[in-house]
């Protein structure tokens, strides 16, 4: 494979996964608090394609949604969505996959070292988003306790998110087996 046909097939596995996410973001599962499969994705992503193009993804998947582009759950998009007190766990994803491109680079891509920096990203996201919304809200209301904040934006999904982490482990083995050329 020439330099220029691995770059073609880096952006365009890019932009499919960028697309991948934003419909797992619209799809939403309900519960008594709904979530969306946003997750999933972020994680199939890294997980199929790996630290750096997964993070190149997200990150053009967070600048589609800035510029408008409805690729946010609720078919929502525009900068003042990551500018609210929840957007920071969109940005989180970037953190998330930077996360799993560093544990790459250094140990591999063995399984139980992907689901670990699953793990690990999914609460650093938690951590910058939590973060994120006590700033912004602190800011727009008032003061905001930590549990609170947990309550309302990370303990309801700590379950959903671990189950998205398998699934999207389980899917990504069964993907590489069938797709005819490396990832």
């Amino acid at each position: 494979m020439t330099q220029r046909s691995k770059w073609t097939h880096d952006m365009v596995l890019i932009a499919m996964f960028a697309v991948l996410i934003a419909v797992c973001s619209w799809i939403s599962i309900p519960m008594t608090i709904p979530f969306t499969l946003q997750t999933l994705g972020v994680f199939l992503t890294c997980s199929l394609l790996g630290g750096k193009r997964a993070t190149l993804t997200i990150l053009i998947y967070i600048l589609l949604g800035a510029v408008g582009l409805p690729v946010f759950s609720g078919m929502a998009g525009g900068i003042a969505v990551l500018l609210n007190t929840t957007g920071g766990y969109i940005v989180g994803f970037l953190a998330s996959a930077l996360v799993y491109w560093a544990v790459e680079a250094v140990f591999g891509r063995r399984w139980p070292l992907q689901l670990m920096s699953m793990i690990v990203g999914l609460i650093v996201c938690y951590a910058f988003g939590t973060i994120w919304y006590m700033i912004l809200y602190t800011q727009q209301t008032g003061s905001i306790g930590l549990l609170t904040v947990l309550g309302y934006c990370v303990f309801p999904f700590i379950i959903p998110d671990l189950v998205k982490i398998a699934l999207a482990m389980l899917l990504s083995g069964r993907i590489r087996k069938v797709w005819k050329k490396p990832i």
